[in-house]
């Protein structure tokens, strides 16, 4: 299935978290904190959103850093997505 983000809006997939500390102790699930850093696998066109003009500065394949709690995750063809705005995204990750 393909998907579009509408507006200022971009799909992402979040890179798994951290299985051990750097000192080598192993995480339980529970103990995983949510990764913040995901790939980029769709871009909004950008245009017109609440009255301002809005350029999409993303693109398909960037590694980003995004807010701890923002976006709204999806299951799609069994994998989970988050669609968050542009302005959720915090850094582009080089």
């Amino acid at each position: 299935m393909n998907i579009k983000p509408l507006g200022d809006r971009v799909v992402i997939k979040k890179l798994e978290a951290e299985e051990k500390t750097k000192s080598g102790i192993v995480l339980p699930g529970t103990a995983k904190e949510q990764p913040q850093m995901a790939e980029v696998l769709a871009v909004g066109p950008g245009g017109m959103v609440d009255g301002k003009e809005v350029k999409m500065e993303l693109k398909v394949g960037d590694k980003v850093i995004f807010s701890k709690y923002s976006g709204t995750e999806v299951k799609l063809d069994g994998e989970e997505v988050t669609i968050v705005r542009q302005n959720d995204v915090l850094a582009i990750v080089e």
